[in-house]
């Protein structure tokens, strides 16, 4: 019947694109364990008429089942729950986290670079209809779900939110500006990051549920869509527009295959390298709340290699990302990665979160930064440089090097 559905959803009214809830659930047999080939998820990955729908799968069920990293068929991708916890708590300001935002940002190659996936296999997301809404997410640390009657006992109490300082709605300035630049960091990093994202239609014009983390109950306008947000929280639409913008115009940001790294010192621009605030390379080890990644832009046969028009493609113009984040909870320094292969680079301002808008973010090519001078940081804030990818230069044979 499942199967049947499918067929006729996708041949009737032409859906392009299914998201299984609590998908590990099909992969038991009758007697409730977990198998390695189950057939209902077999038939789905094989059939034609479903060949070119995007299958998705919330890898884990009810029963204690988490496959996320290695759910039955590569045929499916899933739902990154690590991503979405990894990118809250270190947003939030949790002990340690560096690390685990590097791996998110990178495409998540601990869950999927082992088994024959790729970082599409993930869809990155913060928010989903499930739990708090983004808004919700930075101005409730408890969740309120006593409107569903169930005592307040429903709903996940594991939210890694925080509301700084006031539970709930407030008036004053100080933490509405600061819930607004959390929402743009939170926001600014799904959409920098490797892999598929994926946005809950409100979160940018913050609508809210009122810190109610499990509204499926709830038809009225605490879960309804508030049309008039679109106009109070323009900005926040505006950032959210750019920033889909410039994903989709760079397919630096779209990589098909998981990045493998390198140093930028020998003159040679790797696809990803990692710094420290000092500009060197950076100490994992060390409880930092500060990061600066850099992706370098594909060349031309990395691009012909990854093409993958149903993913967008090579459309667009690479772009070098240089993005320096910073969770702290005190303005902090940055000086410019040291390696003269990225100093040599033409660097703009593209997205500084810390700015009011519209300087959060670049509407046309930014300002040119001057790669001998820090860069301050306020506290909890994120900055995106990017670059154009210098042409290969092309050399006649037996031409030696300049």
């Amino acid at each position: 019947l499942i199967f049947l559905c499918l067929r006729h959803w996708v041949h009737n009214y032409h859906i392009d694109g299914f998201r299984f809830d609590l998908a590990s659930i099909l992969s038991r047999d009758r007697n409730g364990d977990i198998v390695a080939n189950p057939p209902i998820v077999e038939v789905i990955t094989e059939d034609p008429m479903l060949a070119d729908t995007k299958i998705i799968a919330e890898a884990w069920d009810a029963a204690g089942a988490y496959q996320v990293g290695s759910f039955a068929s590569l045929r499916w991708a899933e739902w990154n729950g690590h991503y979405r916890d990894d990118v809250r708590r270190y947003w939030r300001g949790d002990y340690a986290q560096t690390g685990h935002l590097a791996t998110r940002l990178a495409g998540s190659s601990d869950l999927y670079g082992d088994n024959g996936r790729q970082p599409y296999h993930s869809i990155n997301f913060i928010t989903s209809h499930d739990g708090f809404t983004m808004n919700d997410l930075v101005s409730f640390r408890e969740k309120h779900n006593e409107a569903n009657g169930e005592g307040n006992r429903d709903g996940d109490n594991n939210n890694f939110s925080d509301n700084y300082g006031v539970e709930g709605s407030t008036r004053q300035v100080a933490i509405n500006r600061f819930r607004a630049r959390q929402i743009r960091n939170l926001l600014a990093t799904l959409l920098l990051s490797q892999g598929v994202p994926m946005l809950v239609a409100g979160d940018e014009c913050r609508r809210t549920q009122k810190g109610n983390n499990n509204a499926y109950c709830q038809d009225n306008t605490l879960s309804w869509f508030d049309w008039s947000l679109v106009d109070e929280h323009a900005e926040l639409v505006r950032f959210v527009r750019q920033l889909i913008s410039f994903r989709l115009g760079n397919p630096t940001l779209r990589r098909r295959n998981f990045l493998r790294g390198g140093s930028s010192a020998a003159g040679v621009l790797p696809d990803v390298e990692w710094f420290s605030p000092e500009g060197s390379h950076v100490d994992w080890y060390a409880a930092d709340a500060s990061l600066v990644c850099f992706f370098g832009a594909p060349d031309q046969q990395r691009l012909l290699i990854e093409d993958d028009p149903s993913a967008g493609g090579t459309e667009g113009k690479p772009q070098h990302v240089l993005l320096f984040s910073h969770a702290g909870s005190e303005p902090r320094t940055f000086q410019f990665p040291v390696p003269e292969a990225l100093r040599s680079l033409p660097w703009r301002s593209f997205i500084d979160t810390a700015a009011a808008p519209p300087n959060d973010i670049a509407s046309c090519p930014g300002k040119l930064i001057d790669v001998t001078q820090p860069l301050d940081l306020t506290d909890h804030s994120l900055l995106c440089l990017v670059a154009d990818a210098r042409p290969a230069v092309r050399r006649r044979i037996g031409q030696s090097r300049p």
